[in-house]
């Protein structure tokens, strides 16, 4: 697989009173793309990671472009790729499109930390040879 995806539907939560999405609800629905990313295709949920592993892989950078409204009742997919994983941080690039229309890009990236370390700590190495081989899945696509 070269690319996650990860569809979702405009609700009425999401929009402003004009039933577009407000701005800060885009971040939510990139979330929860990163949540089922790990889920699916990483096979190591949230539950998991912030339950009996006691981590979390909260966003530390984040840079975005809203490159057209979403209306209520769209359907969004958002696409996820795995761009570069370093010794505790993960670069991702998703995308949300209606149709053919991009309406958001956002570069983020991750970092992997246990509770109560205040500070990144590095990828364990099961996960991380999870991640390099989507990685490495994106780039064979691309070749």
């Amino acid at each position: 697989m070269a690319a996650f995806i990860h569809r979702q539907k405009v609700l009425f939560q999401h929009c402003d009173p004009a039933g577009i999405v407000f701005y800060p609800r885009y971040f939510e629905m990139v979330n929860a793309t990163v949540e089922e990313w790990f889920d699916q295709a990483i096979g190591c949920g949230f539950p998991t990671m912030h339950g009996p592993m006691q981590v979390a892989v909260p966003t530390a950078a984040l840079s975005v472009a809203f490159t057209a409204p979403s209306r209520l009742g769209d359907i969004l997919e958002f696409q996820l790729i795995p761009l570069r994983i370093g010794r505790s941080s993960l670069e991702l690039e998703i995308t949300a499109q209606s149709g053919d229309e991009q309406r958001l890009k956002t570069n983020l990236t991750l970092v992997f930390t246990r509770h109560g370390a205040g500070k990144s700590v590095a990828w364990p190495d099961d996960l991380r040879a999870k991640i390099e081989k989507e990685i490495n899945q994106v780039v064979e696509s691309n070749a």
